[in-house]
C-alpha cells in the first residue's frame, strides 16, 4: 500500500449524528466514504459521491445483512478497506417515549436490539475480512456509556447490547490482530443531536465538563482510531463524555 493510495470508509449508521458528522470528517481528509443504512440515500446529503457510495441494508435482518456485505465486496472491486465503523444502533421506546427495562422490553425487541447493536458489527468484519487484512486496517465499534452503568434514557435492551458489544471489541482485537487489523470501541456519553431525550440537559450538571459533547468531537476519534496515529492501539474502549464516568 502506498503512503498516496486514496483509503475508503465504510460506516453505518451515516444518516444523522455522529455518522453524519463522521462522513464530514473522513471525506475532508480525502476518504472515500461508503455509507449503509436501511434507508435509501437521501436527497440533498452534502458528501460527494454519496448516491454512488451509498449501500441499502436492513442490519437487522440476517439475509439482507449477507446481501449487503457482498454488495459491499463488489463496490470494493477487490481493492482493500482500511476502516470499518459500526456505528448503526437501535434502541425502543414505549408508547410515551420512556425507558424500556427488564420488565417490560418484549423478546422480540430484545433480539432486534442484539441483530443491530451486536451481531451486525462482527458479521460485517468478518464479511470484509480479507479486505481489512489487505489494508491492513482498523474496525471501531461503536459503543455507550450505558454500556457500563444504568442509564436514564437508554433502554436495558440497548445497553446491555453495547456491553456485549465491549466485550466482542476485546475478542475481536485478539483474533484480528495477528492479521495486522486492529479492533478498538468508543463509548460516547451525551452527545447533542437531533434525537436527544428530554431531561438530557439535567445530565449536565453531573459532567466535569458542564456540557454535552458535539458529533464532531466524536468523529475526531473515530478518525484518530483509523490513522497511522493510532498505529499501536487495540482492544480499547475510549470514554468519549466529559468525564461523566469518573
Amino acid at each position: 500500500m502506498v503512503d498516496n493510495e486514496r483509503k475508503t470508509l465504510v460506516l453505518t449508521g451515516a444518516s444523522r449524528g455522529i455518522g453524519h458528522a463522521t462522513v464530514k470528517r473522513f471525506s475532508s481528509a480525502g476518504w472515500r466514504v461508503i455509507t449503509c443504512s436501511r434507508h435509501a440515500f437521501p436527497e440533498g446529503c452534502p458528501w460527494e459521491a454519496g448516491p454512488e457510495d451509498h449501500v441499502q441494508i436492513d442490519l437487522g435482518d440476517r439475509e439482507a445483512r449477507a446481501r449487503g456485505v457482498e454488495e459491499i465486496r463488489k463496490r470494493l472491486q477487490g481493492g482493500p478497506l482500511h476502516a470499518l465503523v459500526n456505528n448503526a444502533g437501535i434502541s425502543p421506546k414505549g408508547p410515551e417515549g420512556e425507558r424500556m427495562n427488564t420488565l417490560n422490553t418484549s423478546e422480540d425487541d430484545w433480539h432486534q436490539v442484539f441483530e443491530v447493536n451486536f451481531f451486525a458489527p462482527i458479521v460485517l468484519a468478518r464479511g470484509l475480512f480479507n479486505e481489512l487484512k489487505a489494508a491492513k486496517g482498523s474496525v471501531v465499534n461503536v459503543t455507550s456509556i450505558a454500556g457500563s452503568r444504568v442509564h436514564p434514557f437508554a433502554g436495558a435492551a440497548y445497553a446491555t447490547s453495547k456491553a456485549a458489544l465491549n466485550a466482542l471489541t476485546r475478542e475481536m482485537a485478539a483474533d484480528f490482530g495477528p492479521y495486522g487489523i486492529r479492533v478498538n470501541a468508543i463509548a460516547p456519553g451525551e452527545i447533542e443531536t437531533s434525537i436527544l431525550s428530554p431531561g438530557t440537559e439535567n445530565l449536565v450538571k453531573q459532567i466535569p465538563l458542564r456540557r454535552l459533547g458535539t458529533p464532531e468531537e466524536v468523529a475526531k476519534t473515530i478518525y484518530y482510531l483509523c490513522t497511522e496515529q493510532s498505529s499501536y492501539v487495540t482492544g480499547a474502549e475510549i470514554h468519549i463524555n466529559g468525564g461523566q464516568h469518573v
